[in-house]
């Protein structure tokens, strides 16, 4: 018989993540022994007085870490020796943590548009997305001061991606260039293929693509005072300004920045409910000038003829109902703690003349290796230890960046980011040893 941990009803924090700890703390101080069979779900949940879905939840925290071990017919077991190399940790994708998801929510408010609009979002819909969203989120972006109803358009997309995508198609010149800068997500790239630069003197240059907030893949933030002088670059120019923020509402410190449209400049304004909810739910929004709106709308009735209104009025639901913010806060917290994880362990393991970027939030961040060390060698060998992550060719266009590669942390448990990272560590350590054996010798200062 297990010792049942203290479970609070009145704390801020979440139940699960109670139990979760209560329970890694027991197995971490031994309480639990390795291979000690945890009762089946519905047997705690009676025993705690919690639901079935609140102990699934934390058992598969554990999972995660590798302190217990589901087996299918058996239960769960403690395997308090953690992670083996045969599980793979992976930094190589940019998304949120799935055992964060308000699963037993989401069934709810599935269940609920179903059962109250069925006929309605099974139906064929417009391109420009589910009319009851649209004016959600265009009231949301009038109270941002992002949105002026008599000039401006909102439209709804298959994320992020697609409106991309539909603006390379319906904005761009067959001969025109859209300037990004280095180190850029493959997502832009692939987009936009050989319309992009990242030559700013290129006289084609028809659009300009930004990451205002936590740029994908370094992280890096742009300050008040460039986005200002931004804003102000763009005013009376022909030159579109694509201004793509879907990372800025998970900021886990500092103050939170305008964006570029609310400081007076005509961008293009991409947004997602893909970071800050779920991915597999496809529904991102462009907000811009009437005139764009309707080119890019037209674009997609091109492509998909109608809009996935299921997934639109699920998120609708969620988001008004104000379970949006508060899983939002339930991941501001945990994106906290795995970044810190992130930061503090990568100051222990990284070899000396190593660099990376310290965001403030997002997903991503940015190491360089020492000079003459290739991340992509690196990586062959870090499989074999059951960790990956994206090497920098992934996200060069015309600079090598061999040194460089990009770390996504907020998929990932705290012991699992520290376990990936050390098992990291002597691989880098290695490969800056061979580096430093074939590096030129600086000459010696003369002496005069």
């Amino acid at each position: 018989m297990i010792q049942l941990p203290q479970i609070n009803g009145q704390s801020e924090v979440p139940m699960y993540r109670q139990l979760y700890e209560g329970l890694r703390d027991s197995i971490l101080a031994g309480s639990l022994k390795d291979g000690e069979r945890l009762p089946p779900t519905r047997d705690l949940a009676g025993q705690l007085g919690l639901n079935r879905a609140t102990v699934s939840a934390a058992y598969a925290l554990l999972e995660e870490d590798g302190l217990i071990s589901g087996q299918v017919g058996r239960g769960s077991f403690v395997q308090s020796k953690g992670h083996g190399p045969d599980q793979e940790i992976s930094f190589s994708t940019s998304r949120p943590a799935e055992e964060l998801f308000p699963l037993e929510e989401i069934r709810q408010i599935t269940a609920e548009v179903m059962r109250r609009s069925a006929a309605e979002v099974l139906q064929l819909g417009s391109p420009l997305g589910y009319r009851p969203l649209r004016e959600y989120l265009t009231q949301e972006a009038i109270a941002e001061g992002v949105f002026d109803p008599e000039t401006d358009d909102l439209l709804i997309t298959s994320g992020c991606q697609q409106a991309l995508d539909l603006i390379h198609k319906a904005l761009i010149s067959p001969s025109g260039y859209v300037h990004a800068e280095e180190p850029i997500y493959p997502g832009i790239r692939n987009a936009f293929g050989r319309a992009l630069t990242v030559d700013a003197d290129e006289p084609r240059i028809e659009a300009m693509i930004v990451t205002p907030s936590f740029r994908n893949p370094t992280g890096y933030t742009m300050s008040l005072s460039e986005r200002r002088a931004l804003a102000a670059s763009v005013e009376g120019r022909r030159r579109l300004l694509i201004e793509v923020d879907i990372y800025s509402r998970l900021r886990y410190e500092g103050e939170a920045l305008p964006t570029i449209r609310s400081l007076g400049a005509p961008t293009l304004l991409l947004r997602s409910f893909s970071k800050i909810a779920f991915p597999g739910l496809r529904v991102g929004w462009v907000i811009g000038a009437k005139p764009l709106i309707q080119k890019l709308a037209t674009a997609k009735q091109w492509t998909d003829l109608h809009s996935d209104q299921l997934s639109q009025a699920i998120l609708l639901e969620f988001a008004r109902s104000g379970r949006l913010n508060a899983h939002l806060d339930r991941m501001l917290e945990a994106g906290r703690v795995r970044l810190a994880a992130t930061l503090d362990t990568l100051e222990q393991m990284l070899p000396e003349g190593s660099s990376y970027t310290r965001p403030q939030g997002g997903m991503n961040l940015w190491v360089t290796l020492p000079e003459g060390c290739d991340s992509a060698v690196v990586l062959e060998k870090a499989r074999r230890e059951g960790v990956t992550y994206l090497p920098g060719r992934y996200f060069s266009v015309s600079t090598p960046m061999n040194q460089c590669f990009r770390l996504s942390f907020a998929g990932l448990s705290p012991a699992r980011i520290v376990e990936g990272l050390r098992r990291l560590g002597p691989l880098f350590e290695d490969e800056a040893r061979i580096a430093s054996r074939y590096q030129d010798p600086r000459p010696e200062m003369a002496m005069v």
